[in-house]
């Protein structure tokens, strides 16, 4: 059974910086793209960087120049670097991946059950 578990979410002042990690876990499968959203309350879940497993990366215009995706294959893990955050970016942040089913090579789509970002003085 696949599972994604992310991590490193919390508190931070305005204009500080945390980094997440999401962490694929289980077998028989190949990870192609992975990604990272967020919902605020109130609101839909939006994209907010996508990451290939050749490093191609696209981000939301909202976090584009702040934000910064990157993974590690060997180790399944994606990370998004978050740098002059702000208040709106206060939402719980969920991680996805589109995994390959190795043994019947269909498509699979997981998710993380997501970490709380605060961004508060």
């Amino acid at each position: 059974q696949v599972q994604l578990v992310e991590s490193g979410g919390g508190l931070v002042q305005p204009g500080g910086s945390l980094k997440l990690s999401c962490v694929a876990s289980g077998s028989g499968f190949s990870i192609n793209s992975m990604g990272w959203y967020r919902q605020a309350p109130g609101k839909e879940r939006e994209l907010l960087a996508a990451i290939t497993r050749g490093a191609t990366t696209n981000y939301a215009d909202s976090v584009n120049g702040r934000f910064t995706i990157s993974r590690d294959n060997a180790k399944n893990t994606v990370y998004l670097q978050m740098n002059s955050l702000k208040p709106e970016d206060t939402a719980v942040y969920y991680c996805n991946a589109v995994m390959v089913v190795t043994t019947t090579l269909t498509y699979l789509e997981v998710w993380g059950r997501g970490t709380l970002v605060t961004v508060s003085s």
